[in-house]
């Protein structure tokens, strides 16, 4: 299975007191990665959220495996576990890279929902051509 990667180097300012990275960073870089998927691949899309295309994001989970320290260089990878008219489902795994090669040390989703504002109102649009073409190649075996 392919995967959108983003690499990141864990900075003190995401350690707890113990040392450890808090556990809220990891959706944080959810969203992060999601952003750079965007920005790469359907630039559109982001021009697009100025005139009233809305990404909603519907739930957000994160399973711990291991902890993460300062510096410890980790790539999120991103893949597409369902894509619907107007919903989809992603699915983060956080790999540490080490010496030793890499090690799984989180799992996350998220659902999301393209909706379309229209007044006050926000309603079901389907996602942009663009998006769909760039996530299909990342889209988890046998699940689309």
């Amino acid at each position: 299975m392919r995967s959108y990667e983003m690499r990141y180097v864990v900075g003190f300012e995401e350690t707890n007191v113990v040392g450890n990275v808090y556990y809220a960073h990891h959706v944080r870089w959810q969203g992060r990665c999601r952003e750079l998927f965007l920005r790469e691949y359907a630039p559109d899309v982001i021009a697009e959220l100025e005139r009233g295309l809305v990404l909603l994001t519907l739930r957000v989970s994160c399973e711990y495996f291991a902890e993460l320290s300062a510096f410890d260089e980790v790539v999120i990878q991103m893949s597409l576990v369902e894509l619907l008219p107007h919903r989809m489902s992603l699915r983060f795994d956080y790999q540490r890279l080490g010496a030793s090669g890499e090690e799984l040390v989180a799992r996350g989703t998220q659902d999301l929902a393209c909706m379309r504002r229209r007044g006050e109102k926000l309603e079901p649009e389907a996602w942009p051509q663009s998006l769909r073409e760039a996530l299909l190649p990342y889209q988890e075996a046998g699940r689309i």
